[in-house]
């Protein structure tokens, strides 16, 4: 099993992208799936939470996922392997990064605007 995810759901771990801290999700399922500083993640899982996955690629934030509900997820890109995922957000998450991620397609936009 990879270092980054050899910890149990309710400890943290160190961001193999950012090499900052990551506590446990005060939020929620207790369960985080990706860094709150730089919202990488890694390709652990099949199913959520199962940490069965072989690839074990870096999962990039690609983009945001606004839900029917208004609640929001990041969608990851595994860079091994290609796969797509969505982990929801957790309410310590970086809202810069959040930001950021979200305003992505708006700023580079694939036809000319104006």
């Amino acid at each position: 099993m990879s270092d980054h995810y050899r910890h149990r759901p309710s400890e943290g771990f160190v961001c193999k992208h950012c090499k900052r801290a990551a506590q446990p999700c005060p939020y929620g399922t207790q369960h985080r799936n990706h860094c709150p500083w730089c919202l990488w993640s890694l390709h652990v899982d099949d199913t959520p939470g199962d940490r069965a996955c072989g690839c074990r690629g870096s999962m990039e934030p690609i983009g945001i996922w606004v839900k029917g509900n208004g609640e929001w997820a990041v969608i990851h890109r595994c860079a091994s392997c290609g796969e797509l995922k969505t982990n929801r957000i957790a309410g310590d998450d970086s809202p810069w990064a959040l930001m950021a991620l979200a305003a992505k397609a708006l700023s580079q936009p694939p036809f000319p605007i104006g």
